[in-house]
């Protein structure tokens, strides 16, 4: 049932005076409260009555403020925007409607939240008017906008619109996240690097975001961004020891009105509480128009990589996709020429290969398999307008985005007018490189994954991969790129197979860095492959620790498929059933490590019964794993 409900709280404008400057969540386990910090704008958050941010900083550093005209920019004047304003009016509400996304981890989310927005003025009187005598270039304004869910808090500024019209040149935000003392983080430099477990302490260069802290009473918190459409991504720099600090890419310049990304604070007393409660990240974006949602729907897939670039081994891909049951082929750097070069023309395939783009694409519909194709940044920045509707004929289905820049509010900007333009031509997109989500997957849904992860390009280790659910995978899908018979993968087979259920990506790439056409696709633990969908109707995080294990179960119609990751430990486990329909018997397959077999994989496949309620119990390998399919029985 749509509740598309608005409870207006106190939805008239009212002075200040009339209302303390604190917000609490809709269940009452999150408190925002404003307050002054070395009389500076300021606040802190309690969760379940415990401070999980101490007393911060707000504010945003501005190097110009209000003109004339946009010709008349005086530059050189930098200014805190935290000091010297005058709180003159407030406004809240509640917030409670549900939304159906075309596609994703959960077929229904909800929408539920308690805002506050906290009007500042420089340079007014108490009735908002100029004060008499004051430099009208001195007037500003500035919201600050909370909102409290029961899954986290997140704030942003907004500049409004003023009559002589507002040119802005941000240069850094003071938003700070005070942690008590003891937190420990999860600290990762870049989209691709590793993580390290580590105290709030110097030396600290910057942070990649989500980060992931466990305070010193066990609660966990993460610091996110959602929302950032056109705007300078943001890390985290550390200002003596337990304050961090938001740290911007670089300046922006904008015009009001304007809103910022939301800075997002979540907790949980356990660390599967944040995985449960990651729907938030895309609450706090718009939504698809209904047109872009309506053919995304049945967009998700799985996806084969073709490195082999001639006409017999794209044929011989297509078929092995269409064996398999994999949606789509992709055609790898190369196909068009080198990748890099200013002259490799992305309108055709490149003279000194033996197909016709047209040829192949006729073949796989024929094959009932969808062509992605790569296309480095170099060729989208010169070519884009005139690579689409060429596309678009051939019935090419995606375009993976490679070696993207990312960071500037420049290039984040066209990058997602890319996938704004890509969707008008009916085009999906998979961004490579450093790329992170921030939400905007519902705002564009062609978009329907991307990297910005430490996978396996890297071939990384189990720690590193029981790290992820609880640290990249809460801001969105990653194309982790899965792997299963290459030698240089870390893991056990059943660990890889896992990965299935485990790392969300709408679009999900398999035997990345396997043989082409690899043999042994006919082992019997494969069918777990062929039966996972890449998008689910409902998920639950069950158990798990950073670094030590997740175990995740995922809903298709009737059926749950359960991925459980170990970490470098042996492990016994049991898997809780409460997520079953209760009164119904289940035939469970369980895919599971043995090192005792003869077979390549050493994966036994084994059929038990199951109902609501009753553990499963398994003995997980050091670096291992195990995927189970669950199925009603008698269905």
């Amino acid at each position: 049932m749509n509740l598309s409900r608005v409870l207006t709280l106190l939805s008239a404008i009212v002075p200040v005076t009339l209302c303390a400057q604190t917000l609490s969540s809709p269940n009452g386990c999150y408190q925002f409260s404003y307050c002054e910090v070395d009389g500076a704008m300021g606040y802190c958050i309690t969760f379940c009555g415990d401070t999980i941010v101490r007393p911060s900083r707000l504010g945003v550093d501005i190097e110009n403020q209000l003109f004339e005209s946009a010709l008349a920019v005086p530059r050189g004047n930098n200014e805190d925007w935290s000091n010297d304003l005058v709180l003159r009016s407030e406004k809240r509400w509640e917030c409670d409607s549900t939304w159906t996304p075309p596609y994703g981890e959960n077929a229904c989310i909800r929408d539920h939240y308690r805002q506050l927005v906290m009007h500042f003025e420089k340079g007014s009187n108490e009735q908002g008017a100029i004060s008499e005598g004051y430099d009208k270039r001195k007037f500003y304004a500035m919201d600050i906008i909370v909102r409290a869910y029961n899954e986290g808090v997140a704030l942003r500024y907004h500049f409004p619109e003023t009559s002589n019209g507002l040119f802005l040149h941000v240069t850094g935000e003071r938003t700070a996240f005070c942690m008590p003392a003891g937190t420990m983080a999860w600290y990762e430099e870049w989209a691709q690097g590793p993580y390290n477990l580590r105290p709030l302490c110097q030396p600290w260069t910057e942070c990649e975001r989500p980060l992931l802290m466990r305070l010193a009473n066990g609660t966990y918190v993460a610091l996110l961004e959602a929302g950032v459409l056109d705007y300078p991504r943001g890390k985290f720099s550390l200002r003596g020891d337990d304050e961090l600090q938001v740290l911007l890419y670089g300046s922006v310049d904008l015009i009001s009105p304007y809103d910022t990304p939301w800075r997002v604070i979540m907790a949980g007393q356990k660390a599967i509480d944040l995985i449960n409660h990651k729907d938030l990240v895309l609450n706090l974006s718009k939504p698809a128009s209904a047109t872009l949602a309506e053919w995304t729907a049945k967009a998700p897939g799985r996806a084969f990589r073709c490195t082999r670039l001639d006409k017999a081994s794209l044929l011989r891909s297509i078929d092995f996709c269409a064996d398999f049951g994999i949606e789509y082929v992709e055609l790898d750097a190369g196909w068009y020429g080198p990748e890099g070069k200013v002259e490799s023309d992305a309108r055709q395939a490149a003279t000194t290969r033996d197909f016709r783009m047209e040829d192949i694409c006729a073949y796989a519909r024929q094959k009932g398999v969808g062509v992605w194709v790569y296309v480095n940044q170099r060729a989208l920045a010169r070519q884009l307008d005139e690579l689409l509707p060429i596309y678009r004929q051939w019935g090419i289905s995606g375009v993976k985005f490679g070696f993207v820049q990312v960071g500037s509010a420049q290039w984040t900007a066209w990058l997602h007018e890319a996938v704004r333009k890509c969707g008008e031509y009916r085009l999906l997109v998979d961004i490579h490189d450093e790329y992170r989500p921030t939400g905007l997957s519902r705002t564009f849904p062609n978009l329907l994954t991307q990297e910005g992860i430490r996978g396996n390009e890297e071939m990384p280790d189990a720690r590193h991969n029981v790290t992820l659910p609880f640290t990249r995978y809460l801001c969105g899908p990653a194309d982790y790129t899965l792997c299963y018979f290459n030698n240089r993968v870390k893991n056990t087979h059943a660990h890889q197979l896992a990965m299935a259920a485990v790392f969300y990506s709408p679009l999900q790439f398999l035997f990345w860095y396997d043989p082409p056409y690899p043999e042994g696709c006919d082992n019997a633990e494969l069918q777990f492959w062929r039966d996972c969908p890449t998008v689910f109707d409902e998920s639950l995080a069950l158990d798990g620790e950073p670094g030590e294990f997740i175990v995740q179960a995922r809903r298709r119609g009737e059926e749950w498929f359960v991925g459980v990751m170990n970490g470098t430990e042996s492990r016994s486990l049991l898997v809780p059933t409460n997520f079953l329909t209760k009164g119904r018997k289940y035939i469970v397959t369980i895919y599971n490590d043995d090192p005792t077999l003869t077979t390549r994989s050493k994966v036994s496949v084994q059929t038990i019964r199951a109902k609501a309620g009753k553990y499963i119990p398994l003995q997980l390998q050091p670096s291992g794993g195990a995927a189970l399919h669950f199925k009603i029985k008698n269905k």
